[in-house]
């Protein structure tokens, strides 16, 4: 029986429908649910792990986990999350998927206004509502 040598880079060009749990939050992570053919984080905690270069080609030897920092929006009105590897620091982006957690999602894409790099009182607004002096 002649065995054939399956493809290193199978993601890139195949879907994926294998299971896994979260490294971060410990849930089992199935594709249904998605709305894409290829799973590459959490939709609970919205973390990853460091397996990919180029997405889907398994190249990485990191394998540290990616956290979700912050969220964007492509030309196209998606939204993508950045994720950045938490061992080398690699930074990566990757449209949601279907059945994301929106209240994480949510409380990443605000984190910049409820932390900003300047104190408010720059702005001239005074406790109490938005008067400017």
């Amino acid at each position: 029986m002649k065995y054939t040598r399956k493809e290193k880079n199978t993601y890139q060009t195949q879907a994926c429908y294998d299971n896994f749990i979260c490294k971060k939050c410990g849930q089992l992570v199935a594709p249904d649910g998605a709305g894409s053919h290829h799973r590459n984080h959490c939709p609970n905690c919205l973390s990853s792990k460091h397996v990919d270069n180029l997405p889907g080609d398994r190249a990485a030897n990191c394998s540290g986990m990616m956290d979700a920092i912050g969220v964007w929006v492509r030309k196209t009105g998606e939204w993508a999350i950045i994720h950045r590897c938490s061992r080398c620091g690699h930074l990566s982006s990757n449209r949601i998927a279907a059945d994301d957690n929106p209240v994480k999602l949510m409380s990443i894409a605000l984190q910049p206004l409820a932390r900003p790099p300047f104190p408010l009182n720059d702005l001239g607004f005074k406790a109490g509502g938005a008067h400017y002096d």
